[in-house]
């Protein structure tokens, strides 16, 4: 089968190889991939930001298909099921954090693309606990997203609150599916993009945002929440001026800069600053079930598989409006 593979901790570039198609084992599901989403995470492997992979690895946790091999004892899917792989493969299930409903935190909890073969290949195999069936309505390139930026934007954006007023710093993969969701649930939806990308203010504006500007601009008003999106720790402090008493910063990457020092006056009156980190499988469940009811509709920028260099690069320069996905 083809395969994009990283060979080592970045910074690097992807490798066209040619690898034996993997077999189901038990408990698992053998998918063939019709789309796998470029996430930013793989962006972070790529550049070497992030080094606690299992190298060589196939990238890839957006992942769309069919299942075409059921292992041993998996009897929740069929043949020809369509079904989702996202970034949480495995978590052990046994500790306390998988036994409180945050198997999001288990320190043996191991990630599709960085220590699990993903999707940036003809196919792929999953624990079948941690696969999911996409909902219909979604073209295969239009539900990869959904998989990672919804998921984790999700979770991100329930850690907000229950806030009026949400801002968005980096408005991407994840915050154009959020901002669907949270101006269909009646908020008031700010966009900060880099500054000078009027593009993106015109984009978020179409999708119901209230108002978009630079990250270096006021808003027109304090925030009750913000989502940080961009990895970019310099943000942080800057959108800590723009909240609200009792307000809350969320950063949603896996991957930021450092945070600056700033007056404890920014933090003061009860303001938060906190971290979203992965996700789980109810998560997931109820993503994937409020999505097509917003209905929350995906931009995409297609990618053959080949093109995985590019995909990243057009990434890494900000020329991706909405999501790159890889159509295998």
């Amino acid at each position: 089968m083809r395969a994009m593979v990283l060979e080592g901790p970045g910074p690097k570039r992807l490798t066209s190889a040619d690898r034996e198609i993997p077999i189901a084992l038990p408990g698992e599901i053998r998918v063939r991939v019709r789309a796998c989403g470029v996430c930013r995470t793989d962006l972070h492997l790529v550049d070497g930001d992030l080094r606690d992979g299992e190298f060589p690895i196939i990238p890839g946790h957006e992942i769309v298909g069919v299942v075409d091999q059921l292992g041993d004892g998996v009897t929740e899917f069929a043949v020809g099921d369509r079904v989702g792989i996202p970034w949480l493969g495995y978590s052990c299930g046994e500790c306390g954090f998988c036994t409180s409903g945050r198997e999001n935190l288990c320190p043996d909890a191991r990630f599709t693309g960085y220590h699990i073969d993903g999707g940036y290949a003809d196919f792929t195999v999953a624990d079948a606990r941690y696969t999911f069936k996409i909902p219909d309505g979604y073209a295969d390139a239009d539900a990869a997203p959904l998989l990672c930026a919804g998921l984790i934007g999700y979770r991100a954006y329930r850690m907000a609150g229950a806030g009026r007023c949400v801002g968005l710093y980096g408005f991407g993969a994840a915050a154009h599916l959020i901002a669907q969701l949270a101006v269909y649930q009646g908020k008031e939806v700010f966009a900060f993009t880099s500054p000078g990308d009027d593009a993106a203010q015109t984009f978020a504006r179409s999708l119901g945002c209230a108002w978009a500007g630079a990250s270096t601009e006021t808003p027109p008003s304090p925030m009750d929440a913000v989502i940080v999106f961009a990895p970019v720790g310099a943000l942080v402090p800057t959108a800590l001026a723009h909240l609200m008493p009792g307000g809350v910063v969320v950063c949603a990457g896996i991957h930021m800069s450092d945070i600056p020092s700033f007056p404890y006056s920014l933090l003061w009156q009860e303001r938060v600053i906190r971290s979203v980190a992965n996700l789980t499988r109810q998560d997931a469940l109820e993503f994937l079930t409020i999505a097509p009811k917003v209905p929350i509709k995906t931009h995409v920028q297609s990618y053959a598989i080949g093109e995985a260099n590019r995909a990243l690069d057009d990434l890494r320069g900000g020329r991706v409006t909405g999501a790159a996905v890889l159509t295998v």
